[in-house]
C-alpha cells in the first residue's frame, strides 16, 4: 500500500523481470530474449512470497534458486545463457549455475562489487575496439576483459571472466558504459557477441513489460487484489495471454496476417472485441480472415432462421 499526496490510500503490486528485480516485487518473470530479435517469449514466473514453513521473508535470490531448480533441467537441452542484473552477480547464484553446467552473463558494476574490482585494480586487461556505423555518424565500441577473477573476496570464491564495455561518440565522449561477468571464455573474437547478448536483457523491459503495460494488456490496471492469491492469478493469466500471442506471432501465418492488418496491437484487440460482440464465427480461421481482410462473409450476417 502507499499513500498519495492527496491522502488517498492506494493498494498495488509490482512485478520484477528476471533481469531487473525491485524490492516488493510480486514475481520473477523469466523471459527468452536474443540480440537482433524483436520477439521475446515469457516463461513460467516464480512468485516472490513467503514459503510454507519458512521463518524468513522470501527474497529475489531465493526465488531464482527455486525457479532454476524447477525449470533448469527442462531448458538445459536448449543451452540457455542466463542474463541478470548485478543483484544476481553473487557467489551463490554463480555457483548454482556452474554446478548445473549452465552459462551466464551478469551485470557487475564497481559500485556493487568492491572485492572483484579490488582484485582487478592495476591489472592490464586485454582490449578490443570496433567502429560501428550508425546512420550518418559512427560510434566506437571499446571492450576490456580479464579472465578468471573472483566474484567475492574469499578463497573459495567462484571465478568469472570480467568485461568492461563503453560506447564513445565521434568526438571520443563516452555515452554509455557497463560491465559484465560471464562463465563464457572471453576472447577478442567473441567479446562483442557476448556483450550484445548481455545487453539484450533490456528487451525484457522494452519488448515485454512495456507491451504488457501500454499496448492492450493493461498490466498496470487493478483487476483485483483479493486476500491471498487473486492478484498473482490475474497477473499470471495476463502473462500467459502475452506468451500465447507471441507464439502465434512466431508460428501462425493467419494470425500474423490479421495482426499486421490492424497495425497496432491495441487496435487488433479492439477489432476482436467488436467483431465477436456482433457476429458468431463458426471457427477460428474465419475470424482471423475477417480481421485480416476487414470483411465478414455474407452468410454470417444473415439473421438466424426461426423454424
Amino acid at each position: 500500500m502507499r499513500k498519495r499526496s492527496n491522502g488517498k490510500i492506494e493498494s498495488y503490486h509490482s512485478i520484477g523481470s528476471r533481469d531487473a528485480i525491485r524490492p516488493g516485487s510480486l514475481w520473477l518473470a523469466a523471459t527468452v530474449v536474443a540480440p537482433g530479435q524483436s520477439k521475446v517469449v515469457p516463461l513460467r514466473p516464480e512468485f516472490i512470497a513467503k514459503q510454507d514453513g519458512a521463518e524468513k521473508q522470501d527474497c529475489e535470490r531465493a526465488a531464482v534458486a527455486r525457479w532454476h531448480k524447477a525449470h533448469g533441467a527442462r531448458l538445459k537441452p536448449l543451452r540457455p545463457i542466463y542474463l541478470a542484473d548485478g543483484l544476481f552477480a553473487c557467489h551463490s547464484v554463480v555457483q548454482m549455475l556452474a554446478d548445473g553446467g549452465d552459462d551466464f552473463i551478469l551485470t557487475c558494476k564497481e559500485t556493487s562489487h568492491k572485492a572483484l574490482y579490488d582484485f582487478i585494480d592495476g591489472a592490464e586487461p586485454e582490449r578490443h575496439q570496433e567502429k560501428i556505423r550508425k546512420g550518418k555518424t559512427s560510434q566506437t565500441f571499446r571492450y576490456r576483459f580479464i579472465a578468471k577473477v573472483p566474484i567475492r573476496g574469499t578463497e573459495d570464491s567462484a571465478l568469472v571472466d570480467w568485461i568492461g564495455f563503453e560506447i564513445a561518440d565521434p568526438k571520443g565522449v563516452v555515452t554509455y558504459k557497463t560491465a559484465l561477468v560471464t562463465s563464457l571464455p572471453v576472447t577478442k573474437s567473441n567479446v562483442a557477441e557476448i556483450v550484445a547478448c548481455g545487453r539484450a536483457r533490456w528487451k525484457i523491459e522494452n519488448e515485454s513489460f512495456n507491451v504488457l503495460k501500454n499496448h492492450g494488456y493493461e498490466l498496470e490496471h487493478n483487476f483485483g487484489h483479493g486476500e491471498n492469491f487473486l492478484a498473482m492469478t490475474l497477473a499470471a493469466l495476463n502473462m500467459l495471454a502475452f506468451a500465447w500471442h507471441t507464439m502465434l506471432d512466431l508460428l501462425e501465418p493467419p494470425w500474423r496476417k490479421a495482426r499486421e492488418a490492424a497495425e497496432k496491437r491495441t487496435s487488433f484487440f479492439a477489432y476482436v472485441g467488436t467483431l465477436t460482440s456482433f457476429v458468431v464465427f463458426p471457427n477460428w480461421a474465419e475470424l482471423l480472415d475477417a480481421l485480416a481482410t476487414f470483411t465478414i462473409p455474407p452468410n454470417l450476417l444473415e439473421p438466424p432462421k426461426i423454424e
